[in-house]
């Protein structure tokens, strides 16, 4: 799944007073969301638009924390029930709106097997934990790797978490500490520990930085910091140096959205540019300095954008990405077409703006209302969404996922026949394909991420000349094939495979951050190969995972590493090759095209597109270790298909299912014959 896909949602500003309102931070909304949106769209040039999320979460945290502080030194507390009802309102009827919409239209235009990925996605975010339910699918290999039509909710969940917490700290705070200066110290070590813990768990568990609020407090703590300083200060920044800082902070926060990539290290150290960059913006609005960024950011089109941005934000996620699901992913929209869409998501926005979120927030029954009738609706309409969503699903469930028709057992061959439909009889089952694994993964022999203990498995009688299988889970995805040929052929069976971590010697990068776990779990299966002598080293890697190298020819970098790996081991050793990437999981293409399987095949030459697969043939032969390439026993002379006989290949784009792994024994035999003599 991609992690920098989402922004959290613009909050309109706080109009206590009309004298409340600046149109700079409007504008400021208005630059992070077109950035986001353009980022989602596939703008080339703006490859780090994701930093929209981390000025939204600073403005959030100034506004929220002035208006806190503002209650607080009027009348010494804070009337929860009246601001949560408040941001209720301000809040969730857009917000549930767009969630019934959208799995409305994933009913329609969805393939049905991705909609329990749907409904877990709408249920979360109904419960304001859309976040928590990325952070988890985040560490976990297996999970569908399409992207969630709610993953741009995260940071909103953030944000509802944020403003569960930050109400009663500031309170607490305010009766306890007895001191604004004292409370200021507070927030500002919080802050610190925040982006401490941020920075650290971002090279040890980047998914769990990026998602969680203690991780990303920080960000909104910086915008508090800034309500603090301007409440004391109105006047902080002076005049003369309101421009140079503004345009500085300008330029810190725009900076990223063209110089940041995917590689980059996030959220980190490098959250801190646009973080410190929008801090200075807003600062800099304060001294009303005609030389500072307002007069940019009050142009009538920043502060429609701006208006709008929220709604926006809301609608541009399912508008871009159903149309891509629908198409395929193995079938990119054009550039043009996702442009087309974004444009067409302003007049949506317009719409849910005026129609939706203004009326939810001055819908008179509500704000005449006590607050309990605010917060009794907003109760309702997370049941009402959480029903909506089930209800989807058990419908999608009810669909048989097959045609109703039988098909001949799978025969293994180097000229495959493809299945034209999807049998009644599939094995696995469409529904139950993700879950077809080798059983070393049940056996706890395929490694996570975090782990790197060398635990027990031989898989045999140990006293018997050993295979060993060495690489990520494209190593593990031949385990049943192997198996089965030691099995027959009077071997043992070792399994040394952990996800993500190739075998070559190279530190492999996960989101930009070094794998540093792969690293010693590496050096300690080479290690171990060293002192044991197996039989053979059978080594296999996903060809694109990313590395850490020096620049220039990656592919060069990658073969560099893998002559590494094999000259530091003393056994006999052989590669093999990777397995045809189809760009998509053929399961969820299927329980869209039942009786056209075509429909989800790819062409050999897009699917043999594989940028390590010519350079790992060249080490292995120069480097004269073996090499097996059971290519021409998944696909055809122009073809890869996705169903054989009754047995369905891939469980996802590029992982054999375990039961055509298993078919493939005889296939094995053949060409380790040679391999071992």
């Amino acid at each position: 799944m991609e992690l920098r896909k989402s922004l959290p949602g613009a909050r309109g500003p706080l109009r206590e007073k009309s004298s409340d309102f600046r149109p700079d931070i409007q504008g400021l909304r208005a630059v992070a969301v077109l950035a986001v949106v353009l980022y989602h769209a596939g703008l080339p040039f703006m490859p780090g638009g994701y930093v929209g999320v981390d000025v939204f979460f600073v403005i959030s945290g100034f506004l929220i924390t002035t208006h806190l502080l503002q209650g607080l030194a009027t009348d010494g507390r804070v009337r929860f029930a009246s601001f949560y009802a408040r941001r209720a309102r301000r809040i969730l009827p857009a917000s549930f709106v767009v969630l019934v919409a959208t799995v409305l239209a994933a009913l329609i235009w969805v393939p049905p097997l991705l909609m329990n990925e749907v409904w877990r996605g709408a249920v979360a975010t109904a419960l304001y934990v859309p976040n928590m339910l990325f952070a988890v699918e985040g560490t976990n290999y297996l999970a569908e790797t399409t992207p969630s039509l709610f993953q741009h909710y995260w940071s909103l969940g953030i944000e509802e978490q944020f403003y569960l917490v930050w109400p009663l700290l500031l309170a607490l705070g305010w009766r306890w500490l007895r001191s604004r200066r004292v409370l200021f110290v507070a927030l500002v070590i919080l802050v610190v520990l925040s982006f401490a813990a941020g920075l650290v768990l971002t090279f040890r568990n980047q998914p769990w930085a990026f998602f969680l609020l203690p991780t990303r407090a920080w960000e909104l703590g910086i915008g508090g910091i800034v309500a603090f300083l301007l409440l004391r200060r109105p006047g902080l920044i002076p005049a003369s140096l309101a421009g140079v800082l503004g345009w500085l902070g300008v330029a810190l926060m725009v900076g990223p959205v063209f110089l940041f990539t995917s590689q980059t290290a996030f959220p980190g150290y490098w959250a801190a540019v646009p973080v410190v960059g929008t801090a200075l913006v807003v600062l800099a609005g304060a001294s009303r300095s005609r030389f500072a960024p307002t007069t940019m950011l009050s142009l009538s089109g920043m502060q429609f954008i701006g208006k709008i941005s929220y709604s926006l934000y809301l609608v541009h996620w399912p508008v871009l990405l159903v149309p891509q699901i629908a198409a395929g992913y193995a079938n990119p929209l054009p550039l043009w077409a996702t442009l087309a869409l974004a444009g067409i998501c302003i007049p949506l926005a317009w719409l849910l703006f005026h129609y939706v979120e203004e009326t939810g927030r001055s819908a008179t029954w509500l704000v005449k209302a006590r607050p309990r009738r605010s917060l009794l609706a907003a109760l309702a309409g997370s049941v009402l969404c959480v029903a909506i969503a089930a209800g989807a699903l058990l419908y999608s469930n009810s669909r048989p996922l097959y045609a109703d028709r039988s098909a001949e057992a799978a025969s293994i061959s180097t000229e495959p026949k493809f299945t034209p439909f999807v049998p009644d009889d599939l094995v696995p089952a469409l529904r139950a394909a993700s879950g077809d694994q080798p059983d070393t993964y049940d056996d706890g022999c395929h490694l996570s991420f975090a782990d790197i203990e060398l635990e027990p498995c031989v898989y045999g009688d140990p006293a018997d000349p050993r295979i060993v299988l060495f690489g990520d889970s494209h190593a593990a995805q031949w385990f049943p094939a192997l198996e089965e040929f030691a099995v027959a052929n009077g071997y043992s069976l070792e399994n040394r495979t952990k996800s993500s971590c190739a075998s070559i010697s190279a530190t492999m990068l996960r989101d930009g951050v070094p794998y540093v776990q792969c690293d010693e779990w590496r050096s300690a299966v080479i290690a171990h190969l060293n002192d044991e002598q197996p039989a053979l080293v059978l080594l296999s890697n996903f060809g694109y995972n990313e590395i850490s190298h020096a620049g220039g020819d990656e592919s060069g970098a990658w073969g560099e590493a893998l002559r590494r790996t094999l000259e530091a081991i003393e056994a006999p050793t052989a590669v093999i090759a990777d397995t045809p990437n189809l760009g998509e999981t053929p399961s969820v293409c299927l329980s869209a095209h039942l009786d056209d399987t075509a429909a989800c095949a790819l062409s050999q030459n897009r699917a043999m597109d594989s940028p390590t697969r010519a350079i790992e043939k060249e080490v292995a032969a120069s480097d004269g270790a073996g090499y097996l390439d059971f290519t021409d026993y998944i696909c055809g002379a122009d073809v890869c298909g996705t169903i054989q006989g009754d047995t369905l290949v891939y469980r996802d784009a590029h992982h054999l299912t375990a039961s055509f792994s298993r078919l493939l024994a005889p296939a094995a035999d053949r060409l380790l014959a040679d391999v071992i003599g």
